[in-house]
């Protein structure tokens, strides 16, 4: 299987004998096999993210107007697919930024200099680096790690978030193991993070999300690092669903917990976490099992409450790594700061 440090990117446009097209890790087919897919139209790529393949459309047009007018579709439809994830707008805006600002380009300038904005995708990978960098002075030599779905380079351009704080700790030297909570009901957790951690040579060991109170109750926990999709000025934080319940739980047996995602995540318009939009997704996720046809776990015709995310207070965060430092609380004021 190919290592995903060896691959150039988790996304990037690619030039193909059909033509250009975003082409991405298809994440659904993971751990079993690493195949890539190429995306050539918005509505392909809008399938992508809401069936979670990945976490550029080519329009043709006669002049820049018409071009501008395609993008502005194309970037409703895309939010739209992804509510509480506030870095998929910044990055559609710094998009529509760059469109505004060529409006008196030809529609070839025009569109190279909407590919010269792929720099976002360079961009993204330093600032998870420096999230790395900056986590990984609080993950203590020999440490058990607690870590919740996929905040990894599967989720990023390449490096990750919660898991670049844990990479760059293996990285300088330290002796570190990770337990990885499965994630339900998509298990991103035992199909995606498990396998990157297995690929960097990682000590980790996967568990049922329900285990993390009794290791923790045992003392086999000395830290939860944690992503967040969307941070309210308060630092509340909206995560994967479960996330909220291991703040919980790390709150009660005095361990740690840290949120570490990038600062285009915090959402200052937001006052707290009770505004941040929830997705809800289809109930057959629940019903069967990582969404397989051929495996039905609930009775047919039973209601499923199937939130993708939950908000974890600030009082039960210790701390949110970001590229620009590390906030503490209150959070109101070192993320200004920031």
């Amino acid at each position: 299987m190919t290592e995903i440090s060896k691959l150039s990117a988790t996304v990037c446009w690619a030039e193909t004998q059909q033509g250009p097209a975003v082409r991405m890790i298809d994440q659904t087919r993971l751990p079993g096999e690493l195949v890539l897919k190429d995306c050539r139209t918005v509505e392909e790529v809008c399938e992508a993210i809401k069936v979670l393949r990945v976490r550029g459309h080519t329009a043709d047009a006669a002049n820049t107007e018409e071009l501008r007018q395609a993008l502005t579709t194309a970037r409703d439809e895309l939010a739209a697919t992804r509510p509480t994830a506030v870095n998929l707008f910044w990055a559609l805006d710094r998009m529509m930024e760059v469109a505004d600002q060529a409006t008196d380009l030809d529609v070839v300038q025009f569109r190279k200099k909407l590919l010269d904005a792929q720099a976002i995708v360079a961009d993204d990978l330093e600032r998870c680096r420096r999230i790395g960098e900056n986590g990984a002075q609080l993950i203590a030599d020999g440490a058990n790690i607690l870590t919740h779905c996929n905040a990894g380079a599967l989720a990023t351009a390449g490096y990750g978030t919660a898991l670049g704080v844990i990479r760059a700790a293996h990285e300088q030297g330290k002796d570190i193991h990770v337990w990885v909570d499965e994630t339900r009901p998509l298990l991103q957790g035992a199909r995606l993070t498990a396998w990157e951690l297995h690929q960097e040579g990682i000590a980790c060991t996967v568990i049922s999300d329900s285990v993390g109170a009794a290791l923790m109750g045992q003392g086999r926990v000395d830290c939860i690092v944690v992503g967040a999709d969307r941070i309210a000025a308060n630092g509340d934080t909206a995560n994967k669903i479960g996330t909220y319940m291991l703040s919980v739980l790390a709150d009660y047996h005095d361990v740690p917990f840290y949120v570490a995602a990038p600062f285009s995540t915090v959402d200052f318009d937001l006052p707290s976490g009770e505004e941040i939009p929830i997705e809800q997704r289809s109930p057959r996720e629940v019903s069967l099992l990582a969404g397989r046809l051929e495996v039905p776990i609930c009775p047919e015709g039973v209601d499923i409450y199937n939130p993708a995310f939950d908000v974890t207070p600030h009082q039960l965060i210790t701390a949110i790594i970001t590229e620009r430092g590390i906030a503490e609380p209150p959070f109101s004021g070192s993320l200004r700061r920031l």
